[in-house]
């Protein structure tokens, strides 16, 4: 009889030291599976063992950031997919709709998430940004009045940006090779 308790005793510190999943790395784990990356478009994983914490990296084939490789930390909390994960654009750039600090303004990271939204639609809608920035809807106000008066000078202003020049006296990272 001792020996069935000392057993059960054993099996319950070994269940409290196996940390457990949760729905969110659940949910993730099921998202990235899916993942339709492009070939355009990578993971990575600092923490092979966090998935709710890793990078995501496009390079735009076509259009005026056509040539660089954008960086984005993704951070999901354990509420996902009731809330979106935080997104930000590691390097300094360029671009009406992501502003100095990094922060996306992209729909489905805010007011239009949905929990039946995945990370698939996040990361085409980051490469979709680079294809159409829109400058109706900007975190970077400066880039999307050039953008809107002088579309020319804004195509110029994001090339010199993207190879780590000054933009109105703000230095931006090089994103070109």
């Amino acid at each position: 009889m001792i020996k069935i308790w000392s057993m059960k005793k054993n099996e319950e510190q070994a269940a409290k030291k196996k940390p457990k999943t949760s729905a969110a790395q659940i949910r993730v784990q099921k998202d990235l599976t899916e993942l339709e990356l492009s070939s355009t478009m990578k993971t990575n994983f600092p923490d092979p063992a966090d998935l709710l914490n890793f990078q995501f990296i496009i390079t735009p084939d076509e259009g005026m950031y056509t040539g660089a490789s954008f960086t984005f930390s993704f951070a999901i909390s354990t509420n996902y997919p009731h809330e979106p994960p935080k997104v930000k654009c590691v390097p300094k750039i360029y671009h009406p709709n992501i502003d100095l600090e990094g922060n996306v303004c992209l729909n489905i990271l805010r007011e239009d998430w949905k929990p039946v939204l995945n990370l698939n639609s996040i990361m085409v809608g980051l490469q979709y940004l680079f294809l159409e920035p829109n400058p109706s809807d900007p975190l970077n106000k400066e880039a999307a009045e050039d953008m809107i008066k002088n579309r020319a000078t804004f195509i110029d202003n994001v090339k010199h940006s993207l190879r780590g020049g000054q933009v109105k006296g703000v230095q931006f990272d090089r994103v070109v090779n």
